[in-house]
Formats: structure tokens, C-alpha cells, sequence
């Protein structure tokens, strides 16, 4: 989480993201060496910061770089205590990652290299789980991320946040960014654990800020809406033990109703702009129905699977079809919902997504075809990168052989 933040506030020093995220590598491999011996200070992202920079006026020595320039560097560095570096990181290290996300954002680069640096340099995603967000191939990524900080460099991309039409051209690739930034801390693509609950607060709290600036925007309120709604079920997604609690079997008297009440007033803000909803406000409303329902039973299934229907007209997609095709079972049976997953089997973008094979096993149970449901939840399993997730799937597996000794 410290690596964003430094990442930040180092390119707003050397002006160049590459060589920023180097000095903030070289100041986390220092705290690896020392810390063990020294113990952890009490502010570690102070003590990052500083380390840091220092090595940022080391770097500009070796480089010789023009006198004035180093003179103002090493004003702004020096004359910080260690009280005013804590400050910073609550407030200015804030706006840091923002003018960051702006600037990985730029239009120089194409909307993809846009995104997997984004993700990159500001959640410290590895290439792999990037890939594995776009169902694309790991060194595409790789390759994209090289590309898109050379090109950064070269062009002198300047370090803030745009004004006026230049925010609108980059305003959908930051939504997009955020929200892949949430999706992964919401539902991790790999380790140990399920949820990163820190990573979706970095994604909620530079939604918030970025609604400040694009007040106007309905989309931007509407992906607050979805990140609020959707933190407001963190206390029940996982049990003591880290272990996944799905949707349907999650305590709804634990859900956060103050954020509840949060994401539905943001989503009431998108829709009094007077425009079409899309994509981040239609998932909102999605979520405003399960938060809106006292029980899993009362949920309204029907309406959800009208608003998967308009999302899959905005952003046509395979996997709003996978959602789609859970709505339209959970509304209309399972047999509705299988001959939909059915026909995704054929997408070449679904090779290796772990949830296809995962809502098949689901609908195979609800149907009584408990060996093909385990076969497919052990497929699910085997693709899966999250150890939470496969352990569940694993369970699942199991659970649908005894059911099939039961009957």
C-alpha cells in the first residue's frame, strides 16, 4: 500500500514515473534489510518517504543534473521533520496519487497501457494478475507497461490534474482504473487471502476525491455508489478463519448500513444529472437491490436481470453475460440460467476464467447432476490462482458427491 504513495510523491520530484518507481523499490528493499534488525519505525511510510528521496538527491548527483533543480529538490526535501512527512502523506502524498493516475492516464498512450500502468504503479499488481483482469497474456502486459513509462518519459507527461475537456478525455480511463482497483481488492486474483480490504479503501477514497473535482459526472457518482455499496458487506464476506461467505449466505444485519446509505445516495446524485445510466451506475443499481433487500430470499431477481440486460447493451461483455445468465436463473430457474452458461462455453475470453466453470457447477446441484457439478467445480478449482477460492471450490466439489450419495 506504501508503494502507491511513494511512487506519488517521487514522480512529483524527478518528474518521471519509470525512474520513480525505481527509487521506490530501492527504498522498500532498504526497509527489508534494516528493519529486521532495527524493528519497524513508528511512522514505516515516513520513514519510506524519506529514505526515498534521499536516494532521488543521490541519483541527481550522480546525473549532474542543472544546479536549480537540485537546489529546489533538495529545499523541499531537507527541510522536512519527520511530523511534516507524516502530515504529508494524510494530504499532499493524497493528491499525489490522484495527479498519478492522471498522469499513467495521459492520452500518449493507448487506453490499455493506460490502465495496466495504472494498475501497476498504483495497487502494485504484478503483470500476471493485471492479465488475468484483462483476460489477456501476461507478457502483452508486461510489454505494455514497458512501452507506456518510455513513452511517458519521452513525452514529458506533465505531473497533475487536468482541467476542463482534457479531465473529460481522461476521465473514463480513471474510472476504469479505479474500479479495476477495487475489483481486486474486493475479490484478490491470487495469495492467501479473499479480500484486500485496504486496496478497495485506496480505490473508495480516490473516488470520493475525484467526485469533488467532477461533481457533474454522473458516472463518477455512480462507481462511488457501487464501491460504498459494495464495502458494505466486507465484515461478512469472509469468516474468522479468512474463509469466503458467499452472497446468499452472508448475515445482512451486519452489512455497514451507513455506507449503504452512502452508495444510495451517490446513485441518487448520478440519476438527478439527467442522463442515460451506464455502466458504473447500472452495476450500482444492481447492488442497491441485494443491499436493499432484508433477506437473500427477498431479493429482486427479476429486476436485477433487467438491469444485467441494459448493462450487456452498454458494455457488451461475456462476463456481464455470466452475471446476466446467474440473474436470469436466480429469477427464472436454474435450466434458464445453464442453457445461457451453455453457450458461453464457446468464448475464446472465458479460456481459463475460473467463474465459468464455477456458476456451472452451481446450476448443475440446483439441478441434480451432482457428478458433472463436481467435475466442474474441480475444473474451476485447478484454474483459480486465489488459495481462499480454490479451497472453496475444493469444499464444493466434495459437497456435491455427498449430496449425491444422499439422494
Amino acid at each position: 500500500m506504501e508503494s502507491a504513495k511513494l511512487i506519488g510523491g517521487l514522480t512529483r520530484m524527478v518528474r518521471d514515473v519509470g525512474i520513480a518507481e525505481d527509487l521506490a523499490q530501492d527504498a522498500l528493499v532498504i526497509a527489508l534489510d534494516r528493519w529486521p534488525e532495527t524493528g519497524i519505525p513508528d511512522n514505516p511510510g515516513a520513514w519510506l518517504m524519506t529514505t526515498a528521496k534521499r536516494r532521488a538527491i543521490d541519483l541527481m548527483r550522480r546525473n549532474k543534473l542543472r544546479d536549480q533543480k537540485y537546489v529546489e529538490v533538495a529545499h523541499s526535501t531537507y527541510l522536512y521533520t519527520e511530523e511534516e512527512i507524516d502530515q504529508s502523506l494524510d494530504g499532499e502524498i493524497g493528491d499525489d496519487l490522484l495527479r498519478l493516475i492522471f498522469m499513467t492516464c495521459h492520452p500518449v498512450l493507448s487506453q490499455e497501457a493506460r490502465v495496466a500502468l495504472t494498475l501497476r504503479l498504483l495497487c502494485g499488481l504484478t503483470t500476471d494478475e493485471i492479465a488475468r483482469s484483462f483476460l489477456a497474456a501476461e507478457a502483452t502486459i508486461a510489454q505494455r507497461i514497458v512501452r507506456a513509462k518510455k513513452t511517458l518519459s519521452a513525452n514529458k507527461v506533465p505531473f497533475e490534474v487536468p482541467e476542463g475537456e482534457e479531465l473529460q478525455d481522461r476521465l473514463s480511463t480513471v474510472l476504469e482504473v479505479i474500479y479495476l482497483m477495487f475489483n481486486e481488492g474486493y475479490s484478490a486474483t491470487s495469495g492467501n487471502d479473499w479480500i484486500r480490504p485496504l486496496l478497495c479503501q485506496e480505490a473508495l477514497r480516490l473516488g470520493r476525491v475525484l467526485a469533488e473535482i467532477a461533481s457533474q459526472e454522473p458516472e463518477v457518482h455512480g462507481l462511488v455508489a457501487l464501491m460504498e455499496i459494495q464495502s458494505s458487506r466486507f465484515k461478512t464476506r469472509v469468516n474468522n478463519k479468512g474463509e469466503p461467505i458467499l452472497l446468499m449466505d452472508q448475515n445482512r444485519s451486519q452489512w455497514d448500513r451507513l455506507l449503504i446509505r452512502r452508495g444510495l445516495a451517490a446513485l441518487e446524485r448520478s440519476r438527478k444529472l439527467g442522463r442515460s445510466l451506464g455502466p458504473y451506475s447500472l452495476q450500482a443499481a444492481i447492488s442497491s437491490c441485494h443491499a436493499q433487500a432484508p433477506t437473500a430470499e427477498e431479493t429482486d431477481w427479476i429486476r436485477i436481470a433487467a438491469l444485467y440486460e441494459a448493462l450487456s447493451r452498454v458494455t457488451p461483455s461475456p462476463i456481464v453475460e455470466l452475471n446476466r445468465a446467474v440473474a436470469i436463473s436466480m429469477a427464472f430457474g436454474p435450466a434458464f440460467g445453464l442453457q445461457l452458461i451453455d453457450e458461453l462455453n464457446a468464448e475464446p475470453s472465458l479460456d481459463g476464467y475460473y467463474l465459468l466453470p464455477s456458476v456451472r457447477g452451481d446450476l448443475l446441484v440446483k439441478l441434480g447432476r451432482y457428478d458433472e457439478a463436481r467435475t466442474e467445480f474441480e475444473r474451476a478449482a485447478a484454474m483459480t490462482r486465489n488459495e481462499r477460492e480454490r479451497t472453496l471450490l475444493l469444499n464444493r466439489a466434495a459437497e456435491s458427491g455427498v449430496e449425491k450419495e444422499g439422494n
